[in-house]
């Protein structure tokens, strides 16, 4: 054993520290370990922990090395669980959020903003008004086309009233129900595919030739003659022309990015300003065709933004794109993942971690567990107060698991519900004496 000069201090446990180490791999058979500034600095560092801690026990020194008393050891740790379950392969990508929910809210017709009733960052519910237009204009065209229907309209029944009665059909002629007849046998064979758009609709000019002169669509035509059906018209598009002056939100969101202010003057097609609903994100996240493959809608992925980089946002994917860019050979996979408290903004950049294999039913052991002893895996499984080691055999593997393979390794391999040793077992013996951490 190393000999070393007796101090006081840290470096007297760390001495004592590095010893143990030696003495515990002579013990089991790992070889000699000669001392270096690099095991040094380690079994100082960590001996002020366990100094601080009140770990270390009594110790005597002897001529020419350290006399340790491991009994009055504890390794300070934290546990994990050996569980049975699904170990699951991530594939990992870039990706971008956006919304398809996003409208840039546009003047239908011209005029002067008279009312702004929204700011920006407001959130709004499906038709709420949002901006008003001055509508005098508008209000007095549609006056005036209702004054001009309803002239049309009275000179229509005046000519009504004085028309002969000879003159008007009736429900019952043979040969008005006769031609209706016909064109529904034609309009029934065009719907069938039977005979062509074409000869359609030369049958059916015929038809309506015919109908006319028989007097079955009189009054219609009238009416038309009359002005009646134009001053109709004129009517519907003046309330259409005073709808358009009261902007509506299609849907529930967010107002962003206002370019209007009260009294502003505005024309048709003038941008208003922006509503956009995140309640709901996507993600798009680009892989390669090689791993198209793996993609199934409806798989899980674990999304991490750079601005929240201490926080897994869940999400699905919501559909796979059936084109691959030729440019970079990648293929569009879009995530949709529900935006609580709207934290993520589209823009935003992501690591994508799409679930692409799936292994049901496997023994598996935290990575933060496993330890590498002579080129063999191994673990600190507790028993008691005690950690004991235990050599595995790793099979598949991802970022949190690993797979453990049946052993023959006697007095190998673990069991579910195994409590392992997780963090603070790098310096441990077999057989050491552990206390527990949250």
């Amino acid at each position: 054993m190393l000999s070393v000069p007796w101090r006081e201090g840290p470096s007297r446990n760390a001495w004592m520290l590095f010893d143990l180490i030696v003495a515990d791999r002579n013990e089991l058979g790992l070889g000699s370990l000669e001392p270096d500034l690099d095991l040094a600095r380690v079994a100082i560092a960590h001996s002020r922990d366990m100094r601080d801690a009140g770990f270390f026990g009594h110790v005597s020194p002897s001529h020419g090395g350290i006399e340790k008393r491991t009994a009055h050891l504890e390794g300070l740790v934290k546990v994990g669980e050996v569980i049975r379950g699904d170990l699951i392969i991530r594939l990992k990508s870039p990706g971008e959020a956006v919304t398809n929910m996003r409208v840039d809210m546009k003047a239908e017709t011209s005029g002067k903003v008279n009312r702004l009733l929204v700011k920006e960052s407001q959130r709004v519910k499906e038709g709420q008004l949002l901006l008003e237009l001055d509508d005098r204009e508008a209000r007095l065209a549609l006056e005036n086309s209702e004054a001009t229907r309803l002239e049309t309209l009275s000179k229509y029944i005046l000519e009504q009233q004085f028309a002969g009665s000879s003159q008007q059909g009736t429900d019952t002629d043979p040969q008005r129900q006769s031609l209706t007849q016909k064109y529904e046998e034609i309009s029934e064979l065009y719907q069938k595919g039977m005979i062509s758009q074409e000869d359609f609709e030369r049958r059916t000019r015929q038809l309506e030739i015919d109908i006319i002169k028989s007097g079955a669509r009189k009054d219609e035509i009238m009416e038309v003659s009359q002005g009646l059906t134009q001053a109709e018209i004129q009517v519907k598009q003046a309330r259409l022309t005073l709808e358009k002056s009261k902007v509506l939100a299609p849907f529930s969101g967010v107002i962003t990015n206002i370019q209007v202010s009260p009294g502003q003057h505005v024309s048709g097609g003038s941008d208003l300003f922006t509503l956009v609903n995140i309640d709901k994100v996507q993600v798009h996240a680009k892989v390669l065709e090689s791993e198209i493959g793996k993609m199934k809608e409806g798989r899980e992925v674990d999304l991490k933004f750079s601005a929240y980089p201490d926080q897994v946002f869940k999400g699905r994917v919501h559909a796979i794109s059936p084109v691959v860019d030729p440019a970079d050979k990648t293929c569009n996979v879009i995530v949709e993942m529900v935006n609580v408290d709207q934290a993520v903004k589209p823009g935003m950049h992501a690591e994508v971690q799409i679930a692409a294999e799936i292994y049901t039913d496997r023994l598996l052991v935290p990575q933060d567990a496993i330890l590498t002893r002579n080129q063999r895996k191994l673990v600190f499984v507790v028993e008691g107060d005690r950690a004991k080691w235990k050599y595995i055999a790793i099979g598949l593997e991802n970022e949190e698991y690993a797979e453990v393979l049946p052993t023959d390794d006697p007095g190998g391999g673990v069991e579910p519900g195994n409590q392992v040793l997780i963090d603070g077992h790098f310096t441990i013996a077999h057989d050491a004496r552990i206390r527990i951490v949250q």
